[in-house]
């Protein structure tokens, strides 16, 4: 029997859009804690598509601060996710992309899960808050708490999602995302990826995925012109 497709999706930047406010407090406030860093703020390192402890790592090794963030990884993991959970706003409904809802919904012929940077805890309330997290089944996906490095999270993804203890199969997975490390995450594991240029990225920034779309409402139709059938 063949395997339904597995979608990888991202969440920031393609499930949902300006949604991170809260989610980057919260790593400045396990910076302050956890390193002493007394402004987190003012050192500038590229987010998107990049996990929270590449994230963290990148800001301490451009502060001057304590860099050793091995030994306190865990506990600044803990009290990222404490953090958002204060600070999560009690809806994001309006930051959901549009044409999202739809498309999930809409997903009868291919299973849904996650690939993303975001610590697992902070990822599945983020998306519970959006009213999306539904789509997403639990004990399924590849978080920023399961590695560092993003190009191993789709694999990660894959064998959680497999069956009889073999990975879900390459050729039967997506990764959707918006960013070129989304793309690179996807080519690292072999796979598909399809970009959405919701984002902060161009789509001529995303020319290295199989196909680019302006929306979700483009997405679901090419999804439902390669899949439904």
């Amino acid at each position: 029997m063949t395997s339904p497709v597995l979608l990888l999706f991202d969440i920031d930047g393609t499930l949902l859009i300006r949604a991170s406010e809260a989610h980057r407090d919260a790593i400045y406030d396990g910076l302050r804690e956890v390193f002493g860093l007394a402004d987190p703020g003012a050192v500038a390192v590229e987010s998107a598509g990049r996990t929270d402890s590449a994230i963290a790592r990148g800001i301490l090794a451009r502060s001057g601060g304590d860099g050793a963030f091995d030994d306190r990884a865990e506990r600044f993991r803990a009290v990222c996710v404490a953090a958002y959970e204060r600070r999560c706003p009690a809806s994001l409904a309006v930051h959901v992309a549009p044409g999202m809802p739809e498309l999930l919904a809409g997903l009868g012929y291919a299973r849904a899960s996650l690939v993303t940077g975001n610590y697992e805890p902070i990822a599945r309330l983020k998306l519970s808050r959006a009213g999306i997290g539904h789509h997403f089944a639990d004990g399924q996906g590849g978080f920023g708490s399961d590695a560092e490095d993003r190009a191993l999270l789709p694999e990660i993804a894959r064998r959680r999602a497999g069956r009889e203890g073999r990975p879900h199969p390459r050729e039967q997975t997506i990764v959707i995302g918006d960013t070129p490390r989304d793309i690179a995450c996807a080519r690292a594991d072999g796979l598909r990826v399809y970009a959405v240029a919701t984002g902060p990225y161009p789509a001529a920034a995303l020319a290295g995925a199989d196909a680019v779309f302006a929306d979700a409402w483009g997405l679901r139709e090419r999804l439902d012109s390669d899949l439904a059938a």
